[in-house]
């Protein structure tokens, strides 16, 4: 054997020796382990696949996304009759804090007092305390917004919403109403017209004026503080159409607080306080009158006496100076009790209470706010008649009065007192439910109660506008009797040549002021320290200073034909 196959020989020894040889049962479980990996990971994503085309074959509601949320909680904004914002919704911020994240609790509230100084931290910090989520701000300004966030703390939690933000405040709080956390409307516009404002896109419009509204409110507000009224009341409404072009109580209440208001002060007093209301009824009667026939302006109810009695209860005139004899004109300049208990007992009851029905005075009325008070008249009889022929024993709501009044001096044309702006292209039939002859008949008395010197209303009288009205001084009812607290009312017409606005004036509780100089408007003195509590030295005063702040507003400024 040679060299070279020596060689050989060993070379194949060694391989032999060191050969790899594979080992098939490490091989097996290795890929056992590969193998059930694998299953587990398919089987998982069998189950996910399955759940997940079954919760896709669901009609679950899921919770909205917030631009969802926000979307779902619009609600249409509301404007006045010139498209000024009485009501918009915009986006806001709530501030809230999770006492839970909180780290610093001293640091935090160093640093909240610094942007809310005005905030009262005990209850705050108390807040902090129970360990429960709650509001810092709501509706919290972009400036304060921007010093939380650059606070860094996770415990600062601001949530956006969508709010109902409300840029005159107090001035329409009585006819716009709340909504509540939920946004739903609770009182007023917004109750009544819920469904329409979650539901429309464009805004809402009104038939108020925001300027008008703030004029009389103005002047409501002003006189508070002269005659020391609990409460008061304004209308003014286009007799026409029934469009009220402002509306308002006192006390009222800022919307933007959305406050839970219960005191029985704060109710609506132009739609749902009920009153017996006076004299202002004696329009009424006289209007009945000449509308059945059975008088005219210039019958004669001759030796009047100064007082009657009606079931063991007297009857008087306000006033001794009234004269004995008079014409049914003169009953209603100079506010005769006993000649229209006269007139009403001329027309009887059956027809008196019907034309009273007709005029909408005791019935309830249908109006664009569920805040609407219930008539009260009781039952009818000889004495009703007599006490409802001045204004007594029946009472009614300030709106029912604007109607009434409104009826009788158009023509006698049906009209229905609205809050909502209607499109008037199209040409809709008036129905008429009074003679025509009743308008022609009792405006220029109306006229007279205010221009004439025996006339309860010449503080009204202001120059150029042919105002016309009638006042109405009644003692309000307490316990089966009448108490010295007093409803003072006056009803103005203008202009009354051609009458477009009734503006009613309504004072309740006030009180004589001893002090307030009177300015007469045909020149005579100024007149100080009054002691008489009755609407021709109230409420007049009140509605002349209004027409003379509305009236270029309104344009009706006539130039007046003797």
């Amino acid at each position: 054997m040679n060299k070279f196959e020596n060689e050989k020989l060993v070379l194949e020894n060694y391989e032999n020796e060191f050969s790899y040889k594979k080992d098939k049962s490490k091989l097996n479980i290795t890929f056992n382990r590969i193998a059930f990996i694998f299953f587990v990971f398919l089987i998982i994503s069998i189950i996910y696949s399955i759940k997940v085309i079954y919760l896709g074959s669901l009609n679950l509601k899921q919770a909205p996304l917030k631009s969802e949320k926000l979307k779902t909680n619009y609600r249409a904004d509301i404007i006045d009759r010139n498209g000024n914002f009485v009501v918009k919704t915009i986006n806001t911020v709530d501030i809230g804090i999770n006492p839970k994240l909180v780290i610093d609790k001293k640091k935090l509230l160093i640093n909240l007092r610094l942007i809310f100084p005005n905030k009262d931290f005990n209850k705050i910090k108390k807040k902090l305390n129970k360990k429960s989520f709650f509001y810092l701000e709501k509706k919290v300004s972009q400036e304060n917004y921007e010093k939380l966030r650059l606070l860094g703390d996770k415990s600062i939690i601001p949530e956006e919403k969508l709010s109902r933000i409300y840029p005159q405040e107090n001035l329409f709080s009585h006819i716009i109403g709340q909504i509540d956390d939920d946004n739903n409307g609770i009182s007023g516009i917004e109750k009544y017209y819920d469904y329409e404002l979650k539901k429309i896109k464009k805004s809402l419009r009104l038939t108020v004026d925001t300027d008008i509204q703030f004029l009389i409110r103005q002047e409501l507000i002003r006189f508070k503080d002269i005659f020391k009224n609990v409460g008061s009341s304004a209308i003014l409404m286009n007799v026409d159409n029934g469009e009220i072009i402002s509306m308002v109580s006192l006390p009222d209440f800022n919307l933007n607080k959305r406050e839970n208001i219960k005191d029985k002060i704060y109710i609506n007093r132009a739609t749902k306080g009920v009153y017996e209301l006076g004299s202002v009824f004696k329009t009424f009667t006289l209007a009945a009158g000449i509308n059945e026939g059975v008088i005219d302006t210039d019958t004669k109810f001759i030796d009047l006496p100064k007082k009657i009695w009606c079931a063991g209860n007297p009857i008087g005139e306000y006033d001794d100076k009234i004269p004995t004899d008079l014409t049914a004109e003169q009953i209603i300049v100079r506010s005769g009790n006993i000649g229209s208990v006269r007139i009403a007992q001329k027309i009887g009851i059956e027809k008196f209470e019907n034309f009273l029905n007709k005029i909408g005075i005791l019935e309830k009325l249908e109006f664009d706010i569920y805040e609407v008070g219930e008539p009260q008249a009781g039952r009818w009889g000889k004495c009703k008649l007599a006490t409802a022929a001045y204004g007594h024993g029946v009472s009614t709501t300030l709106l029912q009065l604007a109607k009434a009044y409104a009826i009788i001096v158009n023509g006698g044309y049906e009209v229905k007192p609205t809050l909502i702006k209607k499109d008037y292209n199209k040409k809709t039939e008036r129905i008429r439910i009074l003679n025509e002859q009743v308008s022609n008949k009792v405006n220029p008395i109306l006229r007279k109660v205010v221009s004439s010197e025996e006339g309860t209303a010449s503080f009204a009288n202001v120059s150029g506008y042919m105002v016309g009205g009638k006042t109405g001084t009644a003692d309000q009812p307490k316990d089966g009797d009448y108490s010295s607290k007093k409803i003072n009312t006056f009803v103005a017409v203008f202009p009354m040549q051609e009458p477009k606005y009734t503006l009613i004036v309504l004072l309740e509780d006030p009180k004589p002021n001893k002090d307030y100089i009177y300015h007469y408007r045909d020149g005579r003195s100024p007149y100080k320290g009054n002691w008489r509590n009755t609407a021709g030295w109230t409420s007049v005063e009140i509605a002349g200073k209004i027409i003379e702040k509305i009236g270029p507003i309104l344009a009706t400024k006539y130039i007046e034909i003797n």
